[in-house]
């Protein structure tokens, strides 16, 4: 079982669109997935809503402080990987939902805000560091990101993260149609109609590299049906 925590305490960073696009990979590969949806926007509860069933996948809504573990202990043995939606505002559950985590996600567009944002969850795993000896390995992802483009603000961004030395990773989340369309439409990028949403392709692929690229970073092996897999490879 791995915990897979979304972060950013600046709303609009992009990151319910990256967990929606985490979890559905990870369920399209035969993992069994339970998002925790903590964010009381709830987008990613309406998009399940309007999806009906999706095969290795739940989404658990209205997550509390006062619900996540238990959430977790009830649905451990059906679940592969749990991934928290936390709300994009300054939370007393973030602390909570960073220390149960085997990895943090910060998703960061290229704005100065989404960089103080992030920059916050970063105080917070080294709080957590610090006085309670619990090391949380973590990463940034670049979201929104004009496939075109390299703004100036997103350069600065870059820079930022690295002065701290945080783990920016290779694959951005590009802006693309497909991303914006599958909150109306529900279902997965896969299933988008190519015929009225511009380069899904270019969103699957995206979409794999992403996840890949963060799965090979977890260390933790995930128990399956009797036999033990690390995400993505068969354990040695």
């Amino acid at each position: 079982m791995t915990v897979i925590t979304f972060a950013n305490t600046k709303g609009g960073a992009g990151k319910t669109t990256a967990v929606l696009l985490l979890a559905t990979e990870l369920a399209r590969t035969g993992h069994r997935v339970t998002v925790l949806d903590a964010d009381p926007q709830l987008w990613i509860s309406h998009w399940f809503e309007i999806s009906g069933s999706i095969n290795n996948l739940s989404v658990i809504s209205n997550v509390t402080m006062a619900s996540l573990e238990g959430h977790i202990r009830e649905n451990r043995s059906n679940t592969d990987c749990f991934i928290i939606d936390l709300p994009g505002t300054k939370s007393p559950l973030l602390t909570m939902a960073l220390g149960i985590s085997d990895h943090v996600l910060i998703p960061v567009q290229g704005s100065a805000m989404d960089a103080r944002g992030a920059a916050e969850v970063l105080d917070h795993l080294a709080f957590l560091d610090l006085k309670m000896g619990r090391k949380i390995d973590h990463s940034v992802v670049l979201t929104r990101v004009n496939a075109m483009v390299s703004t100036r603000a997103l350069l600065q961004v870059k820079t930022l993260l690295e002065s701290r030395n945080v783990r920016v990773l290779n694959t951005p989340i590009a802006e693309r149609a497909a991303f914006r369309d599958i909150f109306d439409h529900g279902g997965t990028i896969a299933a988008l109609d190519c015929q009225k949403v511009s380069n899904v392709d270019k969103a699957l692929e995206n979409v794999r590299l992403f996840a890949a690229e963060l799965l090979a970073l977890l260390p933790a092996r995930v128990v399956r049906s009797g036999r033990d897999f690390r995400f993505g490879r068969r354990a040695a």
